[in-house]
């Protein structure tokens, strides 16, 4: 494994200005003492790893025969374990054309790094179709976590879902989220259901729990929770601060960092205003594919 960043600014001679991607940075490997075979960088550059910035702009660069420009760079970051990374698929839901729904598995991340993007759900959904189509994170979901996505597959499309998820608290916006989530200890003995207001890093932030089922062997409650606000780590924050942290909550519960267990949250159902059609839309994870309890 290394980690390095090449920077080329072209020369101005015919050969460099006709260079492929590729074959200037196996050029500029050679010149190193981090060789690595085409293949080696094929794959690499195939799972993201490979960036060019022309003028202001920069992007990854799949396209291992493309033609260079003066002036353009190349950044390339290479890491062997994020590259061996693999995760389970994610599942299409429905398909709608201008967005899709996704049930998004443990371990599959919501966004890329400068290293790759081939364990990112976006990724997956674009190579998903054929032909691929653009797709654009509407909201996130924790890389522990599992659930409901939605995808858009247009910037427009990207516009107005993002729009919707913003404003998600006024009057004429229908947006519902809800999740579930497994909790260490007695929820039932709580008020139902139970509004939470603390704030989250310093923004106000309100959830909704009630409580589904208690196990009293495992001293552990499936809990339903409505989000009416989008903060980061929300229910997981919550549920912490009422004492009953979420089972495999290694940041803001109780387990352990060697703890086998995944996080136990589970986005379930989103229900909303098609800001597209104007069509009430309302999509359900499959039982199959939530969380046993």
């Amino acid at each position: 494994m290394f980690d390095h960043k090449f920077d080329h600014l072209l020369a101005n001679t015919a050969d460099n200005q006709s260079a492929t991607a590729l074959a200037l940075l196996f050029t500029s490997l050679e010149k190193t003492s981090n060789m690595l075979s085409k293949a080696q960088l094929k794959n690499a550059i195939a799972k993201g790893a490979l960036w060019l910035t022309r003028g202001q702009h920069t992007q990854r660069l799949r396209r291992v025969k493309k033609i260079l420009q003066q002036g353009d760079e190349l950044h390339f970051y290479y890491n062997e374990t994020v590259l061996a990374s693999q995760v389970s698929d994610a599942k299409l839901i429905s398909d709608e054309s201008g967005y899709s729904v996704w049930y998004k598995p443990y371990g599959m991340l919501s966004q890329g790094s400068k290293w790759s993007d081939h364990c990112t759900i976006n990724r997956f959904v674009q190579l998903h179709f054929t032909p691929e189509r653009a797709a654009f994170i509407i909201h996130r979901l924790d890389r522990a976590a599992t659930g409901l996505m939605l995808i858009a597959h247009s910037k427009k499309a990207a516009r107005a879902l993002s729009a919707m998820f913003e404003n998600r608290t006024t009057d004429n916006n229908t947006l519902e989220k809800y999740y579930q989530i497994t909790v260490h200890g007695d929820h039932s003995k709580h008020e139902q259901p139970q509004v939470i207001t603390t704030d989250v890093d310093n923004k106000s932030a309100r959830s909704t729990f009630t409580c589904l089922a208690y196990d009293e062997t495992k001293d552990q409650s499936l809990i339903k929770v409505k989000i009416d606000s989008g903060r980061k780590h929300q229910i997981r924050i919550h549920a912490a601060s009422i004492g009953l942290p979420v089972v495999g909550d290694r940041l803001h519960g109780i387990a352990d960092k060697n703890e086998a267990q995944n996080l136990q949250l589970c986005a379930v159902s989103l229900r909303f205003t098609c800001p597209l059609s104007g069509h009430k839309q309302s999509f359900k994870l499959p039982g199959e594919l939530q969380s046993s309890f």
